[in-house]
């Protein structure tokens, strides 16, 4: 009984000392002070962005909403619904770029589809960027278009919630109109690519 007491003095004795090492280099307490002044959904947002990292070992994987395209969908079809529900949520297409076609090169070397679609609200973006200016780096919200190895189609777009929750909790306005826009975009991801997507 005795040895046991002993053991658990010890291990309590190591974890207070290991509390306090982590205190005094990382300022843990300090840091969960300020955690307190955050969004109070802004550390389930980061723990699943980590847990994905931890799962994949791909930060770039952690930070995306990914979604397969309908073969019965055509590329063409695909970005007609984007211009569809872009224009029925006061967005603009800024920009379509296709960086490579499916098929074969002038090498012989088989190609995939890589391509790119951006949108913008310009109202929603001159807002963010009075607030901020480190939101124009995230603007205009993009989509792209990426051809597998098996020959399907995926689109990747960044995931926006830390955008909406990572930080301290957006003014009213502000969080409405993040909410339209990650809802515009996730509109996209979700049923532009259904041969029978809902918009």
């Amino acid at each position: 009984m005795n040895l046991l007491k002993n053991i658990l003095s010890l291990v309590a004795v190591v974890l207070l000392v290991g509390l306090f090492v982590m205190n005094a280099k990382y300022g843990i307490s300090d840091k969960m002070d300020k955690v307190k002044t955050l969004d109070p959904q802004a550390m389930p947002a980061y723990m699943e962005m980590f847990d994905k990292v931890l799962a994949t070992g791909n930060s770039a994987a952690a930070m995306i909403k990914k979604v397969k395209i309908e073969d019965a969908v055509s590329t063409e079809e695909l970005v007609e619904n984007f211009r569809e529900i872009a224009l029925g949520a006061n967005f603009k297409v800024v920009g379509d770029q296709t960086m490579s076609k499916s098929g074969v090169d002038a090498k012989g070397n088989k190609t995939k589809l890589i391509r790119f679609v951006s949108f913008c609200s310009p109202q929603i973006a001159k807002i963010f960027i009075n607030f901020s200016p480190a939101y124009s780096a995230f603007m205009p919200c993009r989509i792209a278009i990426i051809e597998h190895d098996d020959g399907s189609r995926w689109m990747y777009t960044m995931s926006m919630d830390l955008m909406l929750f990572g930080g301290k909790t957006l003014p009213p306005e502000m969080l409405e109109k993040a909410k339209h826009v990650k809802d515009t975009m996730y509109l996209m991801m979700d049923e532009a690519g259904k041969e029978d997507g809902d918009f």
